[in-house]
């Protein structure tokens, strides 16, 4: 299991000051500073010092702060990386990852931070076991828009098996697994839903495009007090058979074994984590 919570994780603008600043005071367990994407062509060689500078400045506690960089197919990508490196981050994200040639590419650039790679293109997620088993590579995040595109598919359901190929990919190395942004940022009931999704099929957290998205994406990915109590419950009942030489235990009219105990640990553990990090 992870050491630290990842139930949310958002995309800030790397070129706009008001969005680094307020990003310092939001609830989010990731920051995803962004320098692809969410930045003009025109403004993205003075992105590069804005948010150098903003980093510089710190504030953003206990926070992880990985930074997306354009892709190194692109004029930008290059120079994106070598600024990353000198910066005061957590880590750097590389879009459209293909293969696990894109990650030495810029292993070879950012020879100390660790690597998140975008899963957004089908041959992206055909070779996700590869590109998870990378020796530089700390997590996936998918980028579910592209893929769609990609793959000329409407609907959630259609993306699907990439999803699952992703998560097993990335449950095999033991490595983070984002789940990709959900567009209507005002549809609390849709957004709601698929974080419910995404934490059943397994993954970590969900990226997000909107501040108002951070407080139910928390909520989902996050032990409730019921599977809190639940957990307590379980490690109380077992420890108490086991001092009677027995190797299950009985709560609420369910068996319960060691691999309970691991997730109720494990949900202990996650819970202790997400109290230190808003505490901090």
């Amino acid at each position: 299991m992870h050491d630290r919570p990842y139930r949310s994780a958002l995309y800030i603008p790397g070129s706009k000051d008001r969005a680094l600043d307020k990003a310092r005071g939001l609830p989010v367990d990731v920051i995803l500073f962004d320098l692809e994407d969410a930045v003009a062509p025109d403004a993205k060689v003075a992105a590069r010092d804005t948010l150098n500078s903003a980093l510089a400045d710190g504030g953003y506690g206990s926070r992880l702060r990985i930074v997306r960089i354009n892709g190194l197919d692109t004029e930008w990508g290059a120079a994106d990386a070598a600024a990353v490196a000198a910066m005061d981050c957590d880590g750097v994200l590389l879009p459209k990852v293909n293969s696990p040639a894109d990650v030495d590419a810029l292993a070879a650039l950012v020879p100390d931070l660790p690597i998140w790679a975008m899963i957004e293109t089908p041959q992206g997620v055909l070779n996700a076991p590869s590109i998870a088993a990378h020796p530089r590579m700390a997590g996936f995040v998918l980028g579910t828009n592209d893929l769609a595109k990609d793959l000329n598919s409407r609907g959630r359901a259609a993306l699907m098996t990439s999803l699952q190929i992703c998560l097993l990919a990335a449950k095999v190395a033991g490595i983070v697994a984002l789940d990709g942004v959900y567009n209507a940022f005002k549809d609390e009931e849709g957004l709601r839903a698929e974080c419910a999704e995404g934490r059943d099929m397994g993954f970590d957290g969900k990226t997000l495009i909107h501040p108002a998205q951070v407080a139910i994406a928390n909520a989902a990915f996050g032990p409730t007090e019921d599977e809190i109590d639940l957990a307590k419950r379980q490690i109380a009942a077992f420890e108490a058979a086991e001092a009677e030489g027995q190797g299950v235990a009985v709560v609420d009219g369910r068996i319960v074994e060691n691999l309970h105990i691991v997730t109720a640990r494990a949900t202990l553990a996650k819970a202790e984590a997400i109290a230190a990090l808003e505490s901090a």
